[in-house]
């Protein structure tokens, strides 16, 4: 789509990326302890943009992605579920001598990702038959 995108056959790109280095490189992050107003602000995922051909973010249980447009505009995004983020990385930008750019995004602990992490763990708890924590289960047979 991105060939035909720019006028191009529609193999121009796939043709390129054959044997080449692929990268597939989810962000895991540690949420314990994100459900505290002192945790905003907590940088994840520094901004960055990606040097293979594109970045693909799917949808995430927690909140915190922002990208920056071409003005240089920072947006807080969330991947609607079924649906795809794809933005350019350093070799599309290469190939295209600068027509598309690459895309800088970041992963930072916001308000609505303190709320999102308190409500699952709530949920986690109220599931497990718990009052709250993460404590270890009780032994077998007591």
């Amino acid at each position: 789509m991105l060939a035909v995108g720019l006028g191009h056959d529609a193999g121009a790109i796939t043709g390129l990326m054959a044997r080449g280095p692929h990268l597939l490189a989810p962000t895991g992050v540690d949420l314990d302890g994100a459900d505290t107003p002192d945790a905003v602000g907590t940088v994840l995922a520094g901004a960055h943009y990606d040097l293979n051909l594109l970045t693909i973010h799917g949808g995430a249980r927690f909140p915190g992605l922002s990208i920056w447009d071409r003005t240089g505009r920072r947006l807080a995004v969330r991947v609607p579920p079924g649906c795809l983020l794809v933005q350019a990385g350093r070799q599309v930008e290469h190939l295209t001598g600068g027509r598309v750019r690459r895309g800088m995004h970041e992963v930072v602990v916001t308000p609505a990702t303190v709320a999102a992490v308190g409500a699952a763990k709530a949920a986690a708890a109220a599931a497990a038959g718990r009052g709250g924590g993460r404590g270890a289960p009780p032994p077998c047979g007591a």
